[in-house]
């Protein structure tokens, strides 16, 4: 993983609960394990408040870096989809965006890389359609500086049908099966006596992994999924694993992240 990347994932997995905010020297530190190098944690840190992820602030060890509130509604956004903290009852109901096409192409690919990570899909070049409102549209909307319609409407046919137009469910459930195989052989590799920093290292590549599906996978309810759909299985494996290797891998963040931090 990068190492913007990999910051998102501290944050969002370890220091959103730790404050919010660390030095410069303890995000080295704490990067260290994942093999990514000082000059590449300032650098991301860097383009990171560019885009107001993350701001300046002033600690007792020196520099530090503290969430936005931007920021913190998207961690918040993605873990409780990666950890199922929202509610999980779907009404049967679609939030639908209508919007002007947007001509420039940069702008274009950055909003429909942020709407499918919102669970988005498009159903034309200015018709999208997700299984729910996301709490960050409007700030994602304001940000772009694209207007857009928004409709809460059933569906007059079978969903199924709209599902396989929007979403390439195949597609999905064989990344769902490769991530298992992957996630097993990186798993395996760690013993249970490993030093913590081996264990954060391997648990941080986990969740990075599994965060990746929030770009593929609306969390579609599952009245609308094939039988037998391998994402249950792959997210029971994650949880278990990523909750096993969750000690020692706290216990590394709390030894590097400096004193009074918390």
């Amino acid at each position: 993983m990068n190492a913007r990347a990999a910051l998102f994932d501290l944050y969002g997995d370890h220091l959103r609960i730790r404050s919010g905010r660390a030095s410069v020297a303890a995000l080295v530190r704490l990067l260290a394990p994942l093999d990514i190098a000082a000059p590449a944690v300032r650098t991301a840190i860097s383009r990171m408040v560019r885009q107001d992820w993350l701001t300046p602030v002033r600690l007792a060890q020196g520099p530090g870096y503290a969430l936005t509130p931007k920021c913190l509604r998207r961690l918040d956004e993605a873990a409780s989809r990666i950890y199922r903290t929202g509610s999980a009852v779907w009404p049967g109901r679609w939030h639908v965006l209508v919007f002007q096409p947007v001509r420039d192409r940069a702008r274009r690919e950055r909003l429909r890389a942020d709407l499918a990570f919102l669970g988005y899909a498009p159903l034309c070049e200015t018709t999208w359609v997700g299984p729910r409102a996301s709490p960050e549209l409007d700030a994602l909307l304001e940000e772009q500086r694209v207007r857009a319609d928004h409709f809460v409407s059933t569906l007059d046919g079978d969903p199924r049908e709209l599902v396989a137009r929007a979403w390439d469910l195949g597609a999905i459930a064989r990344a769902y099966e490769e991530w298992m195989g992957q996630a097993a052989d990186l798993v395996g590799a760690v013993s249970c006596d490993a030093p913590d920093d081996q264990i954060f290292a391997a648990r941080s590549r986990l969740v990075h992994g599994w965060r990746n599906f929030l770009f593929r996978d609306p969390g579609l309810p599952a009245e609308l999924l094939p039988p037998a759909w391998p994402g249950d299985k792959a997210r029971a494996y994650f949880e278990q694993e990523a909750a096993r290797l969750l000690p020692a891998a706290a216990a590394f963040v709390d030894r590097n992240l400096d004193k009074g931090v918390h």
